[in-house]
């Protein structure tokens, strides 16, 4: 990837950091060169700090670093778009994100995580890794039951409950996902294939 450092009489170009599970738009930094390769090589996001004047790695001292999950840059090459796992908020002021908390859309793919998570390191006592454990026919079943409790609710007028049954198929679904070897992305493939 070629990036043009040389468009601006600074050197820098702005970087645009994005959770790779939520797509949330986390911050906008600046790179220079050197902050692009360390960057690169380390595979944790480092900036070149304007106000400090020198390369700056985001939580060197919170601790609240961001592992580089992709790298690409813009047709023009003088943008930067990462996207990472944030170990914890991203913000100095406490917020999630330097454009607010935590957004609720692309949640789905941070829970799906989770599950994946859960399952993968066989985590005792959890509720995912136990139905898992149950095999196919018990995660489909539960599936179904779910389907079914939501639809009877759709059928009533308690909005609440709707939406509680509408997230336990959703859970469930995700954990069917994960037993098939599919992901959410490969649902929104095929969605999208079927999108004329």
């Amino acid at each position: 990837m070629n990036i043009d450092f040389n468009k601006s009489q600074d050197g820098l170009v702005p970087v645009i950091v994005q959770d790779d599970r939520t797509l949330q738009v986390l911050m906008l930094g600046y790179m220079n060169e050197e902050a692009f390769e360390k960057t690169q090589q380390e595979k944790i996001v480092t900036f070149f700090s304007r106000s400090k004047n020198r390369l700056w790695t985001k939580g060197e001292k919170s601790g609240n670093f961001l592992t580089v999950k992709s790298i690409e840059s813009d047709c023009d090459a003088d943008t930067i778009l990462i996207r990472v796992i944030p170990q914890n908020v991203v913000c100095h002021t406490g917020s999630f994100s330097c454009f607010g908390d935590k957004d609720s859309k692309g949640f789905l793919y941070e829970l799906e995580a989770k599950i994946r998570q859960r399952i993968d390191e066989k985590t005792e006592g959890s509720y995912t890794y136990s139905l898992f454990q149950r095999g196919i026919n018990k995660m489909a079943q539960k599936v179904g039951e779910e389907a079914v409790e939501l639809v009877i609710e759709a059928k009533d007028d308690n909005d609440d409950l709707f939406k509680n049954e509408a997230a336990d198929l959703m859970y469930h679904f995700l954990i069917l996902l994960k037993a098939k070897n599919f992901s959410l992305q490969d649902i929104e493939e095929t969605l999208l294939s079927r999108n004329k």
